[in-house]
């Protein structure tokens, strides 16, 4: 059987040049369409009990922020007011939109969420999170990232979340996908009541990885055998640490450091999600309350 070239004689040469490009096309696009699939993720070794992995939540195990949607259900609760609700949405909005991370409004953000919960009992709030789950945050887990997460338990691995949401909401969402536990913010409270403040500062960025530092300590587990999943380039310190890092779903800096040092990626947006990364949970909020779209404008401003 005559195959290349070779079946292209009894053509003209007019013909046969068309006929020539189009197999060297095809050939090419199939060559170009097997390199650009990307290789078998590395799944967990089974049995290995030093082995865990460390997923952070927001927009890698769920979309959107777990802390807005939960502000969306103390709203819908009548926790507070909407003018609160708007000053809170405006604030985490901006961290999200125009990239802004500085101290005085970190702290103003912190103390806009921590006046919420103040005076309230942490048994309410986790009561409550439990029906927040189902209302807002169940239909926004990534399938893809839980069917990770769910190979590292199939091969007997501890699986954790790690995420500056508060503990609370954290061990509830933990909890309700099978998993082993959650290392979030603490809030203070004594005698089962919130005082409103922090027990030291909330879980971002270096302190995550101290976070899974101390907690891998404590488990026996060698860190070079685990596995940390985010999305953001904050928790590059996270990622870091362990042996097999992966940036799913990340935003451009993430991207960047991860093609650099050859990390896994995973993205589990398409179209218009993943171009609109961090805008459906705070537009979320801001439906309820109106006040993001200044911030969203904004955003365009910027673009």
């Amino acid at each position: 059987m005559l195959t290349g070239m070779a079946a292209l004689g009894w053509l003209t040469p007019r013909r046969r040049s068309a006929t020539a490009r189009s197999v060297l096309a095809g050939e090419a696009s199939a060559e170009a369409a097997r390199k650009s699939v990307p290789e078998e993720p590395e799944f967990p070794v089974l049995g290995d009990d030093k082995a865990a992995a460390f997923f952070d939540l927001d927009n890698t195990v769920m979309q959107g922020a777990a802390l807005f949607h939960f502000g969306r259900g103390l709203y819908k609760r009548k926790f507070f007011e909407t003018r609160e609700l708007v000053r809170f949405a405006w604030q985490q909005a901006w961290f999200r939109l125009a990239g802004v991370e500085d101290p005085e409004h970190m702290q103003e953000a912190r103390d806009s969420a921590l006046s919420i919960v103040k005076g309230h009992r942490v048994s309410e709030l986790q009561s409550i999170g439990e029906e927040i789950y189902d209302e807002y945050m169940a239909d926004r887990i990534w399938p893809g990232t839980r069917a990770l997460a769910q190979a590292h338990l199939d091969a007997g691995q501890k699986v954790w979340l790690v995420t500056a949401a508060p503990v609370e909401i954290a061990q509830v969402i933990a909890r309700r996908l099978g998993l082993t536990g959650a290392l979030g913010t603490v809030a203070e409270s004594v005698d089962g009541v919130y005082t409103g403040k922090l027990v030291g500062e909330p879980l971002h960025g270096p302190a995550k990885a101290e976070a899974v530092r101390a907690l891998a300590l404590a488990e026996g587990l060698d860190l070079s055998r685990c596995a940390a999943y985010s999305d953001s380039h904050n928790d590059i310190p996270m990622l870091s640490l362990v042996g097999h890092p992966y940036a799913i779903n990340p935003d451009s800096k993430l991207r960047k450091h991860a093609r650099k040092l050859e990390w896994r990626l995973r993205d589990y947006r398409t179209g218009r999600k993943a171009a609109k990364v961090g805008i459906p949970a705070a537009a979320g909020v801001g439906a309820v309350a109106g006040g993001t779209a200044a911030a969203i404008a904004l955003h365009r401003r910027r673009r």
